[in-house]
């Protein structure tokens, strides 16, 4: 059997909010519910399931590769929403995006500060 990554749990302060920001964003479907969870399921099978920490959260990297068509609704729903972007992890290279091997990339903020980006070519693809 080859393995693969089923589902990761996301602790958020709100997994209302953060499990409906990220399906609204990427243009998915309404988070579902799953014993305490809120699961936001992507394309090839894999989950994120959305529970709300009582602490503090510890921010978290997530990336979701993505076609050209589905990167330019996405960044167009990320502009409408007037949210800040970056074309870099290092946060400084605000409000562009990079072209990373032969694509496009962009990063941006969850609200429970979790780090979100869209490719549109696998890291090392490119020429």
């Amino acid at each position: 059997m080859a393995v693969e990554l089923n589902h990761t749990i996301v602790n958020v302060r709100d997994k209302a909010e953060s499990s409906r920001f990220l399906a609204e964003i990427l243009g998915l479907d309404d988070p579902v519910v799953f014993g305490p969870f809120l699961v936001v399921e992507v394309s090839n099978n894999v989950s994120l399931d959305f529970a709300d920490d009582h602490g503090a959260v510890r921010p978290q990297h997530y990336a979701f590769l993505v076609s050209e068509a589905e990167f330019d609704d996405i960044f167009g729903r990320l502009q409408e929403r007037g949210l800040d972007y970056w074309a870099d992890p290092g946060r400084r290279r605000l409000g562009e995006i990079n072209t990373n091997d032969d694509g496009r990339g962009v990063y941006w903020e969850g609200p429970s500060g979790h780090f979100l980006e869209i490719i549109t070519r696998p890291y090392g693809s490119g020429s």
